[in-house]
């Protein structure tokens, strides 16, 4: 029995329609290029159907969609320009129709993964699109003997029109999605880099300069027992230097805190926002902290905006509670610092507004987040940041 052809209209509607469905799919490549050689065999009363993707490079072409049972060969199997039927339609743009008699045109190279031998007649269109040119190529083959046609070959150089289209959209949804991913290595890099930066400075000090305050400490307790002469005057001054040593240690101490908040690493971001709480003589603080643990450099990011925002209350919002918020909801992460102070017109108090939001806002954005501020005056100020989780 002779399989029909591209002849009857209702069918080329219908799947091109379908066609144009399954380009609305998604913007992977793989499963559309798949289920479009699907739809081309059961359409078009072929066996199988092969798509050939253009490499990024433009010089091979990839098999990157194929029926069943040569699906399993899809990304293994490439054909450098101008090589075989498939490289020579995709050199030179133009149809190829085999009937018969394969092994007898000087173009057909026989690929052993695709049993090319076991079909009788083939037909390869190229697939352009208007902003990318050629995207790939299109092969149908059939075992019984197919005669196609000059609208068999309009039809599925539609088709091949259709999915360029949808494949050069694809391929720019990956090219953009690398390079996401590739910004948000470095932005952890650069991050990572820096905090490994502060962990060493902060060693340095806290086992260097902090020690030898200490030692110095003790050194004037010793003198301070056995001074003998002019005692009265001999006190007063190593009470000074006592002093001024125990200041040096609080000062080198807090640092260490600055470089590397320690806290960090022995409870994550919850404590590590209690713990910056507990600084703040005077007000009161309202907690409600997820335990939930992100990234290092999300936790370190989030950490340093709570401490920027909660230092902004202590100094200029005159505030007598805060309040801070922590947690992970439906793939975004959420922080929120808001106080009762005196608040200020964001509109028109420049310096105010301006005032260490900045450097907030940036560091919200190193993480792939944004930063919101509200705030009016006697009506307090809430800081707000976002990052999405994935």
């Amino acid at each position: 029995m002779t399989r029909p052809g591209l002849t009857d209209l209702e069918r080329e509607n219908a799947l091109l329609l379908a066609i144009i469905e399954a380009t609305s799919t998604g913007p992977e490549v793989e499963p559309l290029a798949a289920a479009v050689a699907r739809l081309i065999t059961n359409a078009s009363g072929t066996d199988i159907c092969f798509v050939h993707v253009l490499d990024d490079a433009g010089r091979s072409l990839t098999l990157t969609g194929a029926t069943p049972p040569f699906d399993a060969h899809v990304g293994r199997v490439q054909l450098p320009l101008g090589t075989g039927v498939t490289g020579w339609v995709a050199e030179h743009g133009r149809p190829v129709v085999l009937v018969d008699s394969k092994r007898d045109d000087p173009r057909y190279l026989a690929i052993p993964a695709l049993r090319g031998e076991d079909y009788t007649s083939m037909a390869s269109v190229p697939m352009t699109s208007d902003p990318a040119g050629l995207i790939g190529v299109l092969n149908v083959h059939t075992t019984a003997r197919r005669e196609f046609t000059e609208r068999d070959i309009r039809l599925l150089t539609m088709i091949g029109r259709l999915v360029a289209g949808a494949l050069h959209a694809a391929r720019l949804h990956r090219r953009l999605a690398a390079r996401e991913r590739g910004h948000e290595q470095f932005t952890e890099q650069v991050i990572a880099a820096q905090e490994n930066e502060r962990r060493r400075l902060a060693g340095d000090i806290h086992d260097g300069i902090s020690q030898r305050l200490v030692t110095l400490g003790y050194h004037l307790d010793a003198a301070a027992s056995t001074m003998q002469d002019e005692p009265g005057y001999a006190a007063t001054q190593l009470a000074k230097a006592r002093e001024l040593a125990d200041l040096a240690v609080d000062e080198a101490r807090a640092a260490i805190g600055g470089l590397r908040p320690p806290v960090l690493d022995d409870l994550g971001l919850a404590g590590g926002l209690a713990s910056l709480c507990s600084t703040l003589p005077g007000i009161d603080a309202t907690l409600s902290l997820s335990e939930d643990r992100l990234p290092e450099h999300v936790e370190i990011a989030l950490y340093r905006i709570a401490q920027e925002a909660l230092q902004n209350v202590q100094k200029h919002a005159d505030a007598s509670t805060v309040r801070i918020g922590f947690g992970v909801h439906r793939g975004t992460i959420r922080l929120e610092v808001g106080d009762n102070g005196t608040g200020f017109d964001i509109g028109h108090d420049t310096a105010r507004a301006g005032y260490g939001l900045r450097g907030m806002a940036e560091r919200a954005e190193l993480v792939g987040g944004s930063l919101q501020v509200r705030s009016r005056p006697g009506s307090g100020t809430t800081v707000a940041v976002s990052v999405p989780t994935g």
